[in-house]
């Protein structure tokens, strides 16, 4: 916590979680940008874009359950549903009553199946690299491959190789030299927090790729999907996709960029989202 949970961070009692949450900027913002990320990532992938936004708007990045430093969930629950339960009870929580959802990969999935769960809540989406289609053959990170074995599970929960994590992590990244080590230390260390690596498992068989899909037509509101265009886990098409389904939907496309372009590249990525708030 103290590495990683510097000001802004703060700690709000939630379901039995102490969740680690980043509120930044005006409060008086009328509809603030809530960040989600994706799975065994955390917070910290927004960094970039909460600091350049939050002199005009408000920012809300969280730490989902089963990651980062709010850790598992008591119930073991990390179906999509109680995701989007769980957002939904953080906006309350929080007294925000309408926002711009933003969500990567995991959290692209929890942000438009609230969309469509709770319309009046989420005025505009931003999808990045997101969740929501059946895959094809996923190019999964080492750890996730891992993390589906369930024989390798018992040594897997108590040994995490660094080298490991930092495969993982270069290859999400479009350049893999720009997984700096304090990079994969940060990965490396909030995965080693204290149950983190068995709700990943849970996760993992919890999971239901692409069988909400047809859902995806529900989404009413206004939505950027943006794409990193050497993202290996997820395939680029799956981009067009969501703009074919989702009425009123724009795409960019990043050729050099990731599963992450967030994180990857906040600098070139953030105007097409700044733009599209604007808008």
């Amino acid at each position: 916590m103290a590495r990683w949970a510097p000001e802004p961070s703060s700690f709000l009692e939630l379901d039995g979680m102490q969740v680690h949450i980043r509120d930044t900027g005006p409060r008086a913002d009328p509809v603030p940008v809530v960040l989600l990320h994706g799975m065994s990532s955390s917070l910290h992938t927004f960094e970039g874009w909460q600091t350049a936004l939050q002199g005009e708007r408000r920012v809300i990045s969280v730490d989902l359950p089963g990651f980062g430093l709010t850790g598992p969930s008591p119930q073991g629950d990390y179906r999509i549903d109680a995701y989007t339960r769980f957002v939904l009870r953080l906006l309350d929580t929080l007294g925000v009553k309408q926002v711009v959802l933003v969500g990567n990969a995991l959290g692209g999935e929890i942000a438009w199946q609230t969309a469509v769960l709770a319309p009046d809540r989420v005025s505009k989406l931003v999808l990045i690299d997101a969740d929501g289609y059946q895959p094809s053959v996923l190019s999964m990170p080492i750890a996730f491959q891992i993390a589906s074995m369930r024989g390798l599970r018992w040594v897997s929960e108590r040994i995490l190789p660094k080298a490991m994590v930092a495969a993982s992590v270069r290859s999400v990244f479009g350049a893999p030299s720009k997984a700096t080590q304090d990079k994969i230390d940060r990965y490396f260390e909030l995965n080693l927090r204290v149950g983190n690596r068995r709700a990943l498992f849970q996760r993992m068989d919890q999971a239901q790729f692409g069988n909400n899909a047809t859902l995806i037509r529900r989404v009413s509101q206004p939505t950027l999907v943006m794409w990193g265009e050497r993202d290996e886990m997820i395939a680029p098409e799956h981009g067009t996709l969501f703009c074919q389904d989702i009425q009123r939907c724009r795409l960019v496309t990043y050729p050099a960029l990731g599963h992450l372009p967030q994180e990857e590249d906040p600098e070139g990525t953030l105007p097409d989202l700044v733009s599209f708030l604007a808008n």
